[in-house]
């Protein structure tokens, strides 16, 4: 589903990635850890096109789509979610998620403006998919209309995920979803990262620190380490690999 070959992505001197390869299979959760620094983040942004590589290719669906921009990326069904919430403040719940499906509405700009007709079919139809589909499987229908600054902060993570959601992708990346959360807040977006894994069949792309949570969900994990690739495997491989043991979960002394 998704394939990065050989990629490498530099700042000046500093080398973010250097030759990173895996696959992300599809239908399966795949985790990319490693310590603060590692080029995380930087893989990320390569993948979804924010950052253009120095060297490699990445592959979607077989396609190779290094050289395409972000949205066009989104097109083809590639969502994301970001690190830092990145949801517009001055709008509701619903109006946020909404935006999401932007990428699936078909008429242009001025059918959008004159609101009649196709514009307004369509319209209905992707509200009504939305409170279907995505509100009522994140179980966050009694907020849909409250404006974004009045949820707390692991709501506005989920919502966060509901507009990714409304882009019906085929492959969804992850970047810190629990990141600052309380256990139970962990706990619940845990279980719903498995569900749409489960129900939708999504092949998911994630980073995170919560090691707990990764070896948990994920089926096959990447770990980077000042922008190498160091391991590889199934969970259990990487737990016991020595070179991540020494790098990210602490050596023995």
């Amino acid at each position: 589903m998704l394939k990065i070959e050989d990629l490498h992505l530099s700042f000046g001197g500093i080398k973010a990635l250097q030759g990173i390869s895996f696959e992300a299979r599809p239908g399966e959760i795949t985790g990319v850890i490693g310590p603060n620094g590692a080029g995380k983040t930087s893989l990320f942004n390569a993948i979804s096109g924010f950052y253009t590589p120095d060297r490699g290719t990445v592959y979607f669906e077989g396609r190779d789509i290094t050289g395409l921009s972000p949205d066009k990326r989104a097109e083809l069904g590639l969502a994301r979610t970001f690190q830092n919430i990145a949801l517009f403040r001055g709008m509701t719940v619903l109006d946020n998620i909404k935006l999401g499906g932007h990428t699936r509405l078909k008429t242009n700009v001025w059918q959008a403006l004159r609101y009649f007709g196709a514009a307004r079919r369509e319209e209905l139809e992707l509200r009504r998919d939305i409170e279907e589909r995505v509100i009522d499987f994140l179980e966050i229908d009694h907020i849909r209309k409250y404006p974004i600054t009045m949820l707390p902060y692991g709501l506005q993570k989920r919502v966060e995920l509901g507009r990714a959601l409304a882009m019906q992708p085929k492959v969804l990346m992850l970047d810190e979803p629990v990141a600052g959360m309380n256990r139970e807040e962990t706990a619940d977006m845990a279980r719903f990262i498995l569900d749409v894994q489960e129900q939708f069949g999504t092949t998911i792309l994630l980073v995170e620190h919560d090691m707990h949570m990764v070896m948990d969900i994920c089926s096959h994990i990447v770990v980077l380490n000042f922008g190498q690739q160091i391991a590889s495997g199934t969970p259990a491989e990487v737990s016991g690999n020595e070179d991540v043991i020494e790098a990210y979960l602490g050596a023995a002394a």
